[in-house]
């Protein structure tokens, strides 16, 4: 029980680090043209791809169930509607994490210098490794890369997973912000973890023994991606956020002169 308690109360405290990222953010107009702009860009370009994939889902859950062609109307109804929530499932994973990815990489100064001027605020960055941007833009690159290629390897049974009545519809979805948070959390503490030297391998092992702080951050920026127009807002202040979390499961100050509470992983850079 008390495992379980203390499980909840790193999720939240996770939760809590995103308000936190929305409120250092929200405070500085400088930074909130900053970061939006790199995010605008890649809103355009999502939105635009899915445009073309609503006006054609018909046709691709048409084609995902050629197999049921024979099949009587009733059945071959209910599982195009499977196949089609199912592509819609796995689009939502796949275009989060590559719209996050891409608005990294455009954005790759911009949030480095957000990123930079809040632990400058929280006294400085232990151990950073003095690098230009341009010198850790394709180890970032690589980096999303494979978690992009992860997130698809996870898509393909989220995706058979949705032809099945019901589990595609309710449990599908659960395991799909599952997956999506844990994952969008990597991505976005590549930069506070990059400024240190440390690559996706570290990031993984330090996360993954804080993983209820991190999923409690990674979910609701997951969730908060989905809205349209919101996501252009959402990644600076997450990309505030998962510097915050990067100095907790680090064991750093958090608030001015104010340690973390609960477990936390340190790790030394390469």
């Amino acid at each position: 029980m008390s495992q379980l308690k203390s499980t909840g109360s790193e999720f939240f405290a996770g939760v809590r680090l995103l308000g936190k990222g929305f409120a250092r953010y929200g405070r500085n107009p400088k930074l909130l043209l900053l970061g939006a702009i790199p995010a605008a860009i890649s809103f355009a370009l999502f939105a635009t791809a899915w445009v073309f994939l609503i006006i054609y889902i018909d046709d691709l859950a048409n084609a995902a169930t050629w197999f049921a062609d024979d099949w009587s109307s009733f059945w071959r109804g209910l599982i195009e509607v499977g196949a089609g929530a199912a592509i819609l499932i796995v689009a939502v994973l796949l275009s989060v994490l590559t719209f996050t990815a891409l608005t990294l990489l455009i954005g790759d100064p911009f949030y480095e210098t957000i990123s930079e001027k809040i632990e400058d605020s929280l006294g400085g960055t232990p151990g950073a490794v003095d690098r230009p941007w341009y010198r850790t833009l394709w180890p970032s690159l690589a980096d999303s890369l494979r978690l992009v290629a992860f997130g698809v390897v996870l898509a393909i049974p989220l995706f058979l997973m949705g032809f099945i009545p019901v589990v595609g519809q309710t449990v599908v979805p659960v395991l799909n912000a599952l997956v999506g948070g844990w994952l969008i959390a990597l991505e976005l503490t590549g930069v506070p973890f990059t400024r240190r030297g440390m690559r996706l391998a570290d990031r993984r092992k330090i996360l993954r023994a804080n993983r209820a702080l991190t999923l409690g951050f990674g979910i609701p920026v997951f969730l908060l991606l989905l809205i349209p127009v919101v996501a252009i807002i959402v990644i600076p202040a997450a990309v505030t956020g998962a510097t915050l979390l990067t100095r907790r499961t680090l064991g750093l100050n958090i608030e001015n002169g104010v340690r973390p509470a609960g477990p936390a992983t340190a790790s030394h850079p390469r």
